[in-house]
């Protein structure tokens, strides 16, 4: 009997390693023509057209791109949050106003310079985006290992559209996890929104 939480977090690193590096081997063609196709498929989903709050984030590097998704979400009349990172690696959320209103921050993010609205400010979000490397079809997503989305998903009311944005090969059969890993309801990919089955 192995016990699952050594063992799991060693693939979590060997995993991440595998999936940063295919990131990085990625076209900038590609990664521009999935960011668009990704903010077209999430744009067209029921729970974003009648979403008044959305939690997004910034992307950074080879991440499918949130840049358009921001300004299309806030061109839409929704209220776009997006989070601030906290030096105990906690989120707290700002008010996105536009490309003027970010700003750099640590670990090469870009951050909203509005009123912090305060670490359960995601818990008012009638969608959530977040950030991750892969998710399993039943829903469990694989972070970068900082533990600040699980953190906020588990202030996301039960029900909440939570969706990943990803790259089509980034959506597998199952991804290692641990048990403080909060799953997602959904990934959104350039060929479309897929549903996944936390548990």
């Amino acid at each position: 009997m192995t016990g699952p939480q050594p063992c799991q977090g060693a693939a979590k690193v060997a995993a991440r390693d595998q999936l940063l590096t295919a990131r990085r081997r990625r076209p900038l063609a590609e990664v521009g023509a999935a960011a668009r196709a990704i903010a077209d498929g999430l744009l067209a989903t029921p729970e974003v057209r009648r979403a008044a709050t959305v939690a997004a984030y910034v992307s950074v590097g080879t991440e499918p791109g949130t840049t358009a998704l921001l300004d299309l979400l806030a061109d839409a009349g929704k209220r776009v949050i997006l989070p601030v990172l906290l030096p105990d690696n906690d989120l707290d959320w700002a008010v996105y106003r536009g490309p003027a209103s970010l700003a750099p921050a640590r670990r090469g993010l870009l951050e909203p310079l509005g009123e912090p609205l305060g670490v359960d400010a995601v818990a008012t979000a009638d969608v959530v985006l977040v950030p991750g490397l892969a998710v399993s079809t039943g829903g469990l997503r694989l972070g970068r290992g900082g533990g600040s989305y699980d953190r906020a998903l588990a202030r996301v009311p039960v029900g909440t559209f939570t969706c990943v944005l990803l790259y089509d090969d980034e959506v597998l059969p199952e991804v290692p996890a641990e048990p403080h890993d909060r799953p997602v309801t959904a990934a959104a990919t350039p060929s479309g929104v897929v549903r996944v089955r936390p548990g």
